[in-house]
């Protein structure tokens, strides 16, 4: 059982780091923050759009939270339910990351 929630607490980690990373040279490319909004009307865009929200949304939904809960004054269990929300996301992004790691790692082998 403890092997299972470290691993958990491990995905956890690797998948809110991808989306920081993410997010941080989305912001140094465009010299804006990252958000839910469409790159443009074509499909491209919208392929682009959605893998881009679907890797960076848990640092979107952080920055949201602490954003409302400073700005709104806000109670802080706002600030939990998106910090718990993007706890749910970040494993699920950390599980995909790493299985990619994994078949790449096992495809050079």
């Amino acid at each position: 059982m403890l092997r299972e929630l470290l691993l958990l607490l491990y995905a956890v980690a690797v998948g809110f780091v991808a989306a920081g990373i993410t997010a941080s040279f989305y912001k140094m490319v465009s010299s804006e923050p990252a958000r839910f909004a469409l790159f443009g009307q074509s499909v491209l865009a919208w392929v682009t759009t959605f893998a881009f929200c679907a890797l960076t949304g848990p640092v979107i939904v952080v920055d949201i939270a602490l954003r409302r809960v400073r700005d709104e004054k806000l109670p802080l269990g706002w600030l939990a339910v998106g910090v718990g929300m993007a706890a749910i996301w970040s494993c699920c992004v950390g599980i995909v990351m790493l299985e990619l790691v994994l078949a790449v790692r096992d495809s050079l082998a």
